[in-house]
């Protein structure tokens, strides 16, 4: 009795006789293969995520099902059959066998049974949504920014090419369905500020961030790009790309495959590629949108040379036309050019954009600001929008725009939901904020506005026309002194000297009200006809307000359509006269309701 052998040594020995231990083993790294395939395999099928979580579970499920069947059951030359008694001393010898012999097969066991467990965690973390996000939303595998790539040319002065890389590809990612892209002003808004990839993500309530840089020497490029998961900053996934200039676009339409395959976004058909061109113009056109968007005289002047030097090289340049349209409308509608000029140029390369790509969305866009804008013509502004959001729902430049049609049509309530919807997605954006802002005012809204209008002064301080807003706000709700204290803060003159009228007026104090708005009429009366008639209608000098209304629709200016809506001209709604000048500029109440424009926001 003393050297009958311990009850575990006996089950362990008995495991071993029936070769359970060989089966844990090879059902371990089995299942560890199968599941590793499925992860990778199954997105690229367009399959769900949910059929890899069910691979994991079935290969977990039938882990004790193998053990049992291994136990029960042996196979013998004459086929499957109960698992035989063991003969006599069978255990005894197999436990009394050297240790190597005893141990091997348990710890290749357990070597299988952790590469299975191993396998199951991986793929089901790959799949599972990120915690507190929303599983309806697949947050974790279908959302990401794509940030500024680093400049790392040898002369460190490519900033504009890096720039372009970047934009190019999050445009190709957000044409991908199913794919959330933050957007391009919040991604860049992190530039230089060496924030962590986690609060970067937080902010943009994005799971995924895409980042990299770019080495540019002469035609040499080298693009190094890499995936990140936000939540614990594992890298997905990285490549490195050293090709000719001339190959740029198809490593553009390579990393937007690739991202998409590592995100596990069911494509609806191919995933999206750029439109290539000659490298040169290329780069030329990467460096005319980066000046462009200086938002400068000369910014602007040196950005038009560089779009047009791009067209030289290729006139068949879609992009370039329409970036050529955008800096015409802005030059116009600032008045950097007279009106009568840069819009019909603007409208003139806008169609030239169109006739070479009929589905470029941006062109039309900038078409619908233009007849909106120049020719007041809001149905037909209505169209060009419709069309570019129809080409791409979800950018957020286009739904800005529409945001703003729908407040000219005085659908205010539709005008705010796209307003917070594009805050939503673009969230540290100020021109976003800004536009929301001036929806509440139309809605009248005071103090909404005013928040709204203060996160934009946040995010870009001195932006133009905020100060100004926000005292038209605190002037509706009785507060001029505050209003005088903000408009003093207008970094734009012309918009300045009309707020200090205004506010002066409302403080009692006619004398600096009148040299304030004599100051903007003898600067400024054949640009801001508009902005002086608002002033005197302020003021209650009728008669003078429908004077300068009449020069403003003769002079065309683009901020007519926003007249229904202009809280300083509530004072002669009731007027006779008012009714019948909005129907002259095709705005009266009947009008605005004849004209369809509907949007339906992006899921």
């Amino acid at each position: 009795m003393a050297d009958r052998p311990a009850g575990y040594q006996q089950f362990l020995a008995e495991l071993k006789r029936r070769r359970v231990f060989r089966v844990m083993a090879v059902y371990g790294i089995v299942g560890f293969a199968i599941i590793e395939v499925a992860d990778a395999v199954f997105p690229r099928m367009a399959l769900p995520d949910w059929s890899v979580t069910l691979v994991v579970w079935l290969a977990l499920l039938g882990f004790p099902i193998a053990l049992v069947l291994a136990w029960a059951l042996e196979l013998t030359p004459e086929g499957v059959r109960p698992t035989a008694g063991a003969a006599p001393g069978e255990l005894t010898e197999i436990i009394a066998s050297p240790a190597w012999k005893r141990w091997s097969a348990a710890i290749l066991a357990l070597v299988g049974v952790a590469a299975l467990l191993a396998g199951a965690w991986y793929a089901g973390r790959q799949s599972a949504p990120t915690a507190g996000a929303d599983p309806a939303t697949s947050r974790a595998s279908a959302s990401i920014a794509v940030l500024p790539f680093a400049d790392m040319s040898p002369k460190n002065d490519q900033e504009y090419f890096s720039d372009g890389i970047s934009e190019e590809l999050l445009n190709l990612l957000a044409k991908i369905p199913g794919l959330q892209v933050a957007a391009r002003t919040s991604s860049f808004s992190f530039k230089d500020q060496n924030l962590e990839i986690r609060e970067i993500a937080e902010r943009l309530d994005v799971a995924h961030v895409l980042e990299g840089s770019v080495r540019k020497d002469d035609d040499q490029v080298r693009i190094t790009a890499q995936l990140i998961r936000a939540d614990d900053g594992f890298h997905v996934w990285s490549e490195t790309w050293e090709r000719m200039l001339d190959d740029i676009f198809a490593i553009q339409d390579e990393i937007a495959a690739d991202v998409a395959g590592q995100l596990k976004v069911t494509l609806l058909g191919a995933a999206p590629t750029g439109q290539a061109t000659d490298p040169a113009a290329y780069t030329l056109f990467l460096q005319a949108r980066h000046l462009g968007r200086q938002r400068t005289a000369d910014g602007v002047e040196q950005s038009d040379a560089l779009y047009r030097q791009a067209l030289g090289i290729d006139s068949s340049y879609a992009a370039a036309w329409a970036g050529l349209a955008s800096n015409y409308f802005y030059r116009a509608d600032i008045g950097l050019v007279p009106v009568e000029v840069g819009f019909p140029m603007a409208r003139e390369a806008a169609n030239r954009a169109l006739v070479i790509d009929p589905e470029y969305a941006p062109a039309y866009a900038t078409l619908g600001r233009i007849v909106s804008n120049y020719e007041l013509d809001l149905d037909a502004a209505a169209r060009h929008l419709e069309r570019a959001l129809a080409l791409e729902p979800t950018n957020t430049e286009i739904l800005h725009d529409a945001g703003h049609m729908a407040e000219h049509l005085g659908r205010v309530e539709e005008a705010i939901a796209l307003s917070a919807y594009e805050v939503a997605r673009d969230p540290v954006n100020p021109r976003a904020h800004a536009g929301l802002g001036y929806k509440y005012l139309s809605a009248e809204r005071w103090d909404d506005a005013i928040t709204s209008l203060r996160t934009a002064l946040s995010l870009s301080p001195g932006r133009i026309s905020a100060h100004l807003a926000i005292g038209s706000a605190l002037l509706q709700k009785g507060e001029p002194q505050a209003a005088l204290a903000e408009v003093q803060q207008e970094s734009l003159e012309s918009f300045r000297l009309g707020g200090l009228a205004l506010a002066y007026h409302a403080l009692g104090r006619a004398d600096e009200s009148d040299a304030a708005l004599g100051e903007l009429i003898e600067k400024y009366e054949q640009s801001r006809a508009y902005n002086i008639a608002y002033v005197l209608a302020f003021r209650g000098e009728t008669d003078r307000a429908f004077q300068w209304l009449d020069r403003a629709a003769q002079a065309k200016s683009p901020d007519l359509p926003i007249i229904p809506v202009q809280p300083e001209f509530a004072s002669i709604h009731n007027d006779p006269r008012w009714l019948p000048f909005l129907e002259s500029i095709g705005k009266s109440p009947e009008q605005l309701a004849a004209i369809e424009f509907e949007v339906r926001l992006p899921q």
